[in-house]
């Protein structure tokens, strides 16, 4: 019974991210228009999250502003060298058990994706709330990141329900970043 609820309770959630078809992605002053950093979207680890799908707007974005964004290639080192950022957002590991799942990426993929981060790739990786962190912590354990494997709760960032917290400049959440300043005044 209790697997039962949280399957549906788990249907539910995940029933309700869909993309803003109203947001723009027009950039007026594009970063990128003689070099094109290129971009893999992960979508081989039955991805949550993938260029074509949920992170079609971020992709649509990016490509704006002048990369080039595909799906990720295969995680080994000659694959990798094709890319320059690879966005690794919710991979999904096989089932563990009722409330778990096992890992996500090979150990053999997790080596590939650290030598290519040492040797100069630049990784994003996301992992929403459980049971995402389970599927993914090999990966960060690799660079000595821990990762979560339950759910953030903040009463004071929170809007009503202590796990839904809202990041934004005004209350410090979202810290000092470039993207958060723009490049110039006109962004």
């Amino acid at each position: 019974m209790i697997r039962w609820i949280t399957l549906l309770i788990a249907g539910v959630c995940l029933g309700q991210q869909i993309n803003d078809p109203n947001f723009s992605t027009r950039v007026e002053h594009p970063a990128f228009t003689k070099t094109h950093p290129r971009v893999g979207i992960d979508a081989g680890h039955k991805n949550f999250h993938t260029r074509d799908g949920r992170y079609k707007p971020f992709a649509d974005l990016l490509e704006a502003d002048g990369y080039t964004v595909s799906a990720a290639p295969k995680f080994d080192a000659v694959a990798l060298k094709g890319i320059d950022i690879l966005v690794i957002a919710n991979a999904v590991g096989a089932p563990k058990d009722g409330q778990h799942m096992g890992p996500a990426f090979s150990p053999e993929e997790c080596d590939a994706v650290h030598d290519w981060v040492r040797g100069g790739g630049s990784l994003m990786l996301i992992a929403d709330h459980a049971p995402w962190g389970d599927a993914s912590e090999i990966l960060p354990q690799r660079f000595g990141v821990e990762m979560g494997r339950g759910f953030v709760m903040d009463l004071k960032h929170a809007d009503g329900n202590p796990t839904k917290l809202v990041f934004s400049v005004e209350n410090g959440l979202l810290g000092e970043h470039p993207i958060l300043r723009g490049r110039d005044a006109s962004e």
